[in-house]
């Protein structure tokens, strides 16, 4: 990777981090030593934790896709390939994008950059580790489907502040807040989504059996997607989530805190390194 950065003529200090805390820490550290060009290696997550701790800060960002999502990744259509990517951002050009930040109901406030949600996928994110042996998609897939053997059924209000779409409100697997196209390593569950455009896309995907639960993997595996009678999307630039029972929200397969939530688009910013594309 280093040979990859002299050969581009950028130099580069290389730092290992073993938590988000540290990692946050040392990009502030690098933003006071004059540092404006700051690349994490890992997912969603850790690109989340790079944005936290630089927001409001002239610096450009890169993420170099080594994570179980990289959905972020993939919306800026940097390559899966570590080594590629690196070719790629290091060729590319600064771009600014969207961010989402949430605020729960215990006076969090957090940005992330892909999806986030309540419901069985947060409820997923207890096991996902227990599955890190597994590739991308299969781990959360896998992880969610542990967590479905113990879900209990969850009626679900989304309120768009701000706006005159009507409230939404049906008793619903998931509840999600995206800013990318999919997530859980390539879920497309938002396909029109775009990360430059000042809105959030809210989906509802209806409380579904079991059965149709497992019915549905070889396509989530395959595809990456869902049945169009299964989910229900709404674009709005901010949304109020409610549930009827305690619930987390997670960003990023992080727990950022517990519902009712309210997550905003916060348009332009972060810039990011990315691709140049013909």
């Amino acid at each position: 990777m280093k040979r990859i950065f002299t050969e581009h003529s950028f130099p580069a200090d290389f730092l290992f981090t073993d938590s988000t805390d540290a990692l946050e820490s040392q990009a502030r550290s690098a933003i006071q030593a004059g540092r404006r060009v700051l690349l994490a290696m890992g997912g969603d997550g850790t690109l989340q934790a790079l944005v936290n701790a630089t927001h409001g800060r002239d610096v450009v960002l890169g993420i170099l896709p080594t994570g179980g999502g990289n959905d972020f990744a993939a919306a800026l259509r940097i390559p899966k390939n570590p080594i590629a990517a690196a070719v790629a951002i290091l060729s590319g050009k600064p771009r600014w994008v969207d961010v989402l930040c949430a605020r729960t109901a215990n006076g969090n406030r957090r940005l992330y950059v892909g999806g986030g949600g309540v419901g069985l996928d947060a409820d997923a994110v207890n096991y996902t580790a227990a599955y890190e042996k597994l590739p991308g998609r299969l781990r959360y897939i896998a992880a969610a489907l542990r967590a479905l053997r113990e879900f209990k059924p969850l009626r679900i209000r989304a309120e768009f502040p701000g706006s005159n779409l009507p409230p939404m409100e049906a008793q619903a697997l998931l509840a999600g807040a995206l800013n990318t196209p999919s997530y859980g390593a390539g879920l497309r569950l938002a396909p029109d989504a775009r990360i430059d455009d000042g809105l959030l896309t809210t989906l509802f995907v209806r409380n579904l059996s079991a059965a149709q639960v497992l019915a549905a993997v070889p396509r989530l595996f395959a595809r990456g997607d869902l049945p169009e009678s299964y989910v229900t999307r709404v674009s709005a630039a901010r949304v109020l989530l409610s549930t009827d029972r305690e619930c987390l929200f997670h960003g990023d397969g992080e727990i950022l805190g517990p519902a009712p939530v309210e997550i905003e688009v916060l348009p332009n910013a972060a810039q990011v390194l990315a691709p140049v594309i013909p």
